[in-house]
């Protein structure tokens, strides 16, 4: 374990997922104490005794709630702070959407996923930023979906989008408290969220197509990004959507639908 992030307090959103848990391990790593939060307290034990048993020593707390609640991020993040009074590096990684054609798709279905991708970091931020009292960094996780067209996912596309022009808007609005903010543009990537396509060999072999690297991702790759930009080495950088994705923007998502 290293100590470039020690003294560090850091929040996770969504940390019982694999992205989720995967940078707050690599943020343990480095030394920071790390609160990981989402709504399944059992899948967050399963999260924490994963991470000691890869960084012995780490200090990893867990808070049971909805990231998308005001009410339960406001806890959590009045946890975290408490934890040493300071708040530093904020990964929010709530997201996701369902497969649909957009003419299939309900009004509130297409709200409710706006929620998920924009509003939910818009919360963190809206609570979390007065906590960073010396500075900080703040880690969304955006997708490819962001600026490749995909088929059946215009909502998801759409969310990612506004969440990308957040982070870029923030940067600019949070740079004079000295805070930084920055997304990840992950491609595909083996998760919770995407079990069904990686239990499906001819639907991985479509992306694998358009994949220059030649393989999926895995949550380590994100953490790895999540980590530069919630640390020291990236000090000038703001208001970035890194690609993490294989190579696939020089290619296209495949014709799934």
């Amino acid at each position: 374990m290293s100590s470039a992030l020690a003294g560090k307090t850091a929040l996770v959103t969504g940390g019982s997922g694999g992205i989720g848990g995967a940078s707050a391990e690599a943020l343990a790593r480095d030394g920071a104490t790390v609160v990981v939060m989402g709504r399944r307290e059992e899948a967050l034990i399963g999260t924490r005794e994963t991470i000691l048993s890869a960084v012995p020593g780490a200090r990893i707390e867990i808070f049971s709630g909805d990231a998308g609640s005001v009410e339960d991020m406001r806890a959590a993040l009045a946890f975290a702070h408490g934890l040493a009074g300071r708040l530093d590096i904020l990964v929010p990684t709530m997201g996701g959407g369902g497969f649909g054609l957009l003419l299939d798709k309900s009004v509130e279905d297409f709200r409710t996923e706006l929620d998920i991708n924009i509003t939910s970091a818009f919360i963190a931020m809206r609570y979390g930023v007065p906590l960073m009292t010396d500075g900080g960094t703040i880690v969304c996780i955006s997708s490819t979906a962001a600026t490749m067209p995909f088929p059946a996912l215009a909502s998801y596309c759409a969310g990612k989008a506004g969440l990308e022009a957040l982070v870029r808007t923030a940067a600019d609005e949070f740079s004079r408290r000295g805070i930084r903010v920055n997304a990840v543009r992950p491609g595909l990537t083996r998760s919770n969220a995407t079990t069904d396509m990686f239990a499906n060999q001819a639907v991985i072999d479509l992306f694998l197509e358009q994949i220059p690297l030649g393989r999926c991702g895995e949550p380590a790759d994100i953490a790895a990004a999540v980590r530069y930009l919630a640390g020291p080495e990236s000090g000038w950088v703001t208001g970035q959507s890194f690609a993490v994705d294989g190579g696939q923007e020089l290619r296209r998502n495949p014709p799934l639908a």
